[in-house]
């Protein structure tokens, strides 16, 4: 089977109305080959008071995030309880089980991570990376969020810029979605 590697995804919130996640454009497939050099990992939803991004396979991400959505309109935009429920559903269901992707969801009181295992984590710090290229970006974002005053988004593009210069599954085509 082709394992498709998908992405680097940081996000980082400097207080309430300083919140961003953003993602590399790299999709590879199996160990040699890059697909797509410019695919959207990062976007606005739920009214645009959501920011999301995802790492893994990419059309189990699509579904992932699909659902979420849903999930936060029966839950009328409450992150964590749609995290939550979708996390319950996913342990449930037999088809979304399978499902290998990684989600970064953020509104302005909550960030979380929602795993393809079916867990809710919401970091102990104000930023967070998943991914190929995840540790990289985190170690940058970390630095950066602890020794600068640059804003969420600026620590965002720079930790993603440092990740795609060491890790081969992450390249420099960044977008960013802010709230």
């Amino acid at each position: 089977m082709v394992q498709f590697h998908a992405t680097t995804i940081c996000a980082v919130r400097r207080g309430p109305d300083d919140i961003c996640i953003g993602g590399d454009g790299q999709v590879t497939m199996g160990e040699t080959a890059i697909m797509k050099n410019g695919a959207k990992k990062v976007r606005k939803i739920y009214k645009n008071s959501v920011i999301s991004g995802f790492a893994g396979s990419v059309a189990d991400a699509f579904a992932l995030t699909e659902k979420f959505e849903s999930k936060l309109e029966e839950h009328s935009g409450n992150l964590k309880r749609a995290a939550v429920d979708l996390a319950q559903m996913w342990r449930s269901d037999r088809g979304m089980r399978n499902l290998e992707a990684l989600m970064i969801v953020a509104d302005k009181d909550s960030m979380l991570v929602i795993s393809g295992t079916g867990e809710v984590i919401e970091p102990d710090q104000d930023f967070v990376a998943i991914g190929s290229g995840g540790n990289y970006a985190y170690a940058a974002a970390n630095a950066l969020f602890n020794h600068t005053d640059m804003s969420a988004e600026e620590i965002v593009r720079e930790s993603l810029k440092i990740a795609s210069s060491i890790c081969v599954y992450t390249n420099d085509n960044i977008s960013i979605e802010k709230l």
